[in-house]
């Protein structure tokens, strides 16, 4: 049996999506999703600056590769049909255009469930996954507070 490609990290470094679909691609792929997460320059919510500068994303990596590598495993037992998982999140500072996170899924077949594997996956890392963000405005910086809210056992 193939061992199926996984990755999950933390990450300054820029994200380079080919790379990473390289890395998740078996000669059985047919299909591929991708969620990438990007910084807004503008922002139309009460609370926030409208003007983005940067956002600055901190992690504490032990924890949150762990809950990364959660995520891949409950995306795997939900859709067996997965064959490669990408989830990487950038920490530091960015600047609005930036991609922030990348969420992939590939299978054989696009009917599989890579389109809804990648959605759950991003879904799961905002809800388990303990990553903080400033925004950082003109004339403002707030801390956006996540939708950390793990389960017992979580």
């Amino acid at each position: 049996m193939t061992e199926f490609p996984t990755i999950y990290s933390i990450t300054e470094d820029e994200l380079d999506l080919n790379d990473l679909l390289e890395q998740i691609t078996l000669p059985s792929t047919g299909a591929a999703c991708f969620f990438t997460g990007m910084v807004r320059g503008e922002t139309n919510k009460d609370g926030l600056p409208p003007q983005t500068e940067y956002l600055e994303y901190e992690a504490y990596i032990p924890m949150a590769e762990a809950k990364m590598e959660q995520v891949a495993e409950e995306i795997r037992e939900r859709w067996p049909a997965v064959e490669g998982i990408t989830i990487v999140q950038r920490i530091g500072r960015l600047y609005p255009l930036t991609p922030t996170v990348l969420i992939a899924c590939t299978a054989a077949h696009r009917d599989t469930g890579v389109f809804e594997a990648a959605r759950y996956g991003i879904d799961r890392l905002k809800e388990i996954v303990p990553i903080w963000k400033k925004e950082v405005g003109t004339d403002d910086e707030t801390w956006i507070e996540g939708e950390y809210s793990p389960k017992p056992g979580e």
